[in-house]
């Protein structure tokens, strides 16, 4: 049956795009669980008191340094806000922290081309600058009082204010090894889910879902040169579409890849791209945090920055003759994933890697819990048995 067969592909699709990232994956983490063991975060808490270019400066350097997961950052960002930091250093924060950090533009990387990485990077600036502009523009002081009075509140310290030991002394400690650990384990514990689910729907979408669907729903797919309409109308439903996927930034550069070969615009893939720090389950932490006024407030001001950002981008690119141009042989499901190469070899050291790194931090992750998502779990388990069963109707038909 056609629908079996379809279903082989999506789920060899979705592994096979798990397998081309992995490494990538576990060398972003490694450096970023490095970075934030070795490096000291005793600024980020006592030089953002301001919306100085220098504050905003540093929320952007810490946020470089610090997670790529969403809600890590949520809550570190929400720390920085209770423990006096001005709204915007600890928004630029933010939006450093998931757009600027290495193992993203890695992952990129491996699946869209250095245009899009550069995007990120130069984009994840544009977004900061824009929301400085619109949060000096709009926020009222009351607004800022309430949500501060609000994560007060609900604040349980999630900032670790390590010892103050020199680099030197840090490197040679076991005790920053076992965090480096710890850290790279909480990393993966913490995306695992959107990344299960982010690619198992890329591999849905890259197979089941005609070219036509998104002509129609980013209106102006296509089309070798669109208007300036039908870019804005783009990057505007990019984030919309993201809202209702549920996944963070690595689980959604797949289905951003899958977006690209079906000729969304460059802007409408970036802002896509963007768009993690606006799903739903962000929204309903943020409201958590400071209330709905001031959450829905952040999600508008992230809107429009990004939405802007990604205009910027496209005619930046556009105007250096720099804009990625789709080719015949992208398509996701018609590339050999599987195959004795570099990437092979460099899976093969990071599972290994990984292996060591849990059994080396198992005993300190037993006193961490982490918070479970209904939803989120629900999408999970439908993932997880659509994975299975394609893959066990792969391995039937090779037998």
């Amino acid at each position: 049956m056609e629908f079996f067969v379809q279903m082989k592909e999506s789920a060899l699709t979705s592994l096979g795009l798990f397998w081309m990232a992995f490494w990538a994956f576990g060398l972003g983490y490694l450096v970023s669980s490095m970075i934030q063991v070795f490096v000291t975060k005793e600024k980020m808490k006592s030089a953002m008191g301001e919306s100085s270019a220098k504050s905003v400066g540093l929320g952007t350097f810490f946020g470089f340094i610090s997670s790529s997961c969403s809600f890590a950052a949520l809550s570190t960002s929400r720390a920085l806000f209770v423990k006096g930091a001005g709204l915007i250093p600890s928004l630029a924060f933010l939006l450093s922290s998931t757009n600027l950090v290495v193992e993203l533009g890695i992952v990129i990387s491996m699946f869209m081309g250095w245009q899009f990485v550069v995007g990120e990077y130069v984009g994840g600036i544009l977004l900061i600058l824009s929301m400085w502009i619109l949060v000096k523009l709009t926020l009222t002081k009351k607004l800022e009082k309430e949500a501060r009075s609000k994560a007060d509140k609900e604040n349980d310290e999630n900032i670790d204010d390590s010892e103050d030991l020199s680099f030197i002394k840090k490197f040679k400690s076991k005790e920053s090894w076992q965090k480096v650990y710890k850290n790279y384990v909480m990393e993966w514990s913490m995306v695992w889910k959107d990344v299960t689910i982010g690619f198992t729907v890329a591999g849905v979408i890259a197979t089941f879902v005609p070219k036509i669907f998104f002509e129609t729903l980013f209106i102006g797919s296509g089309l070798e040169d669109p208007s300036f309409f039908h870019i804005l109308a783009q990057a505007a439903i990019g984030p919309i579409a993201a809202f209702f996927t549920f996944i963070g930034s690595m689980g959604n550069i797949p289905l951003a890849a899958v977006l690209f070969n079906n000729g969304v615009s460059f802007a409408g893939v970036m802002a896509f791209i963007f768009s993690d720090l606006v799903v739903l389950p962000v929204l309903r932490i943020q409201s958590k945090y400071y209330g709905k006024k001031m959450a829905f407030y952040i999600a508008a001001i992230f809107f429009v920055s990004l939405v802007i950002s990604s205009i910027l981008l496209h005619y930046g690119f556009y105007f250096f003759d720099l804009l990625p141009e789709l080719k015949e042989n992208m398509s996701l499901k018609d590339r050999t994933y599987f195959k004795i190469d570099s990437n092979f070899y460099f899976n093969i050291l990071f599972i290994f890697l990984s292996i060591f790194f849990f059994v080396k931090s198992k005993k300190s992750l037993t006193l961490i819990k982490f918070k479970t998502e209904p939803i989120l779990n629900s999408f999970l388990i439908l993932s997880v048995l659509w994975l299975l069963f394609g893959l066990g109707l792969s391995i039937m038909s090779f037998s």
